[in-house]
């Protein structure tokens, strides 16, 4: 696979290279187990591959010469167990990286993230998003590019994450209402053009924040094991949601699945940019719970942050802890709504809904238990996130992708 000359006997040379073309189409399955953490040992991977010993070494000695992990030369045992000690497996610290950015309301980051959902490096959050996408995509590429340059590492793609449905595969943004940005503005074609630029490697590709979020969990953190994964959470501004259904992202025909924000959870709520009265995108956001608790939003700290720390340092204000209450009992009904139509079997929570379960998780799974029909029939776990930077992690995943799918063809031109 690695095109090397073998300098071993030709009979030898012969079934090494067969074995190892057997097992080039087991790379990406065998890196994809090792970058979600389950394949930690060599044994584990020869039994999830369901290939021979001598093929799953093969196969690991590959993606060791590609960079991309690392195979222990002094295989080990835990205490107490038996058999024959096996390699271990990690990914390589000192491997290629994607390029990662997110925008939200109250800014933008980059962040350079290797295999495993590594963050390598990460810019500080800038605090200003300017009306025009070019600008602000061009500045988090630029702030990526440079770390690049710092650190020194390969990269081989990009991914960006951005609070608004996104069209597949032309990559719009079909409602980045809180960006100002145009309605429809081709951010993936413009993400793409400005990686071009900066003369990094791999391609580019634009995702929901929430969808990246969603996929990040399920790969490394709260959403591992799952089958079918159901994400919510709140972003700086609005609620978003993700489905991950049989270990895939669900997006629907066109990228636009999944809209959860525009459920209504209080009909004689407030008015929703939807044109519909007490949406979930307005009725259980951080500006939400600051309007029902009497606050005004202060100039310093994003939405999120203040909504954060209202429920952190002043929770045992009565009016606080009444507000926070009604953000879960909405966000609780939403939830059922959701159960009841898609029976997932597990429910992650992040940003402000994160903070709410922490606070008052009984509350928040008795609304879901009462009512939804699949809640009365044993319940659905609810966990919070618990991945920091979740939607920059999975902007990565999205470049790391094409690096899954096929190693040796997105790394040698294979």
């Amino acid at each position: 696979m690695s095109g090397k000359a073998d300098p071993r006997p030709a009979g030898e040379g012969t079934t090494s290279r067969a074995r190892l073309d057997r097992g080039r189409g087991a790379l990406g399955p065998a890196l994809e187990l090792v970058h979600t953490g389950r394949a930690p040992t060599r044994a584990v991977l020869t039994a999830e591959l369901g290939v021979t010993r001598a093929t799953a070494g093969a196969v690991a000695a590959e993606l060791e010469a590609l960079g991309l992990i690392r195979v222990d030369a002094r295989p080990g045992a835990a205490a107490g167990s038996q058999g024959r000690p096996s390699h271990r497996l990690t990914v390589d610290e000192d491997g290629p990286v994607v390029l990662a950015a997110q925008v939200h309301a109250d800014g933008f980051r980059a962040a350079l993230v290797g295999l495993g959902g590594r963050i390598v490096a990460t810019t500080p959050s800038c605090e200003a998003v300017d009306a025009d996408p070019a600008k602000v995509l061009g500045a988090a590429v630029e702030a990526g590019a440079d770390l690049l340059r710092r650190t020194g590492r390969r990269c081989v793609g990009a991914g960006l994450a951005v609070p608004s449905a996104v069209t597949a595969p032309e990559g719009l943004a079909l409602n980045p209402l809180h960006l100002a940005w145009p309605v429809g503005a081709p951010v993936r074609e413009i993400f793409a053009e400005r990686v071009r630029a900066a003369r990094l490697d791999g391609p580019a590709f634009a995702a929901n924040d929430v969808n990246a979020a969603a996929l990040a969990e399920h790969r490394h953190g709260a959403g591992r094991g799952a089958r079918d994964l159901l994400c919510v959470a709140t972003g700086h501004r609005g609620v978003g949601g993700a489905l991950v259904l049989d270990g895939r992202l669900h997006t629907g025909s066109s990228g636009l699945a999944l809209e959860v924000g525009h459920l209504t959870v209080n009909p004689e709520g407030r008015p929703c940019h939807c044109g519909s009265r007490g949406c979930l995108d307005v009725e259980a956001d951080p500006l939400a719970l600051l309007t029902t608790a009497g606050r005004e939003p202060g100039p310093e700290g994003s939405l999120l942050q203040q909504a954060n720390e209202l429920i952190r340092d002043e929770y045992a204000d009565p009016v606080v802890r009444t507000a926070a209450e009604a953000l879960i009992d909405r966000l609780g009904l939403g939830l059922a709504g959701l159960v009841n139509i898609l029976n997932p079997d597990r429910i992650i929570l992040g940003g402000l809904h994160r903070t709410l379960l922490d606070t008052d998780p009984e509350r928040l799974r008795a609304v879901v238990t009462d009512r939804s029909l699949w809640g009365h029939s044993g319940g659905v776990p609810i966990l919070a996130c618990s991945l920091d930077h979740n939607s920059l992690v999975g902007a990565a995943e999205l470049a790391w992708q094409p690096v899954l799918d096929d190693p040796l063809a997105a790394l040698s031109g294979g």
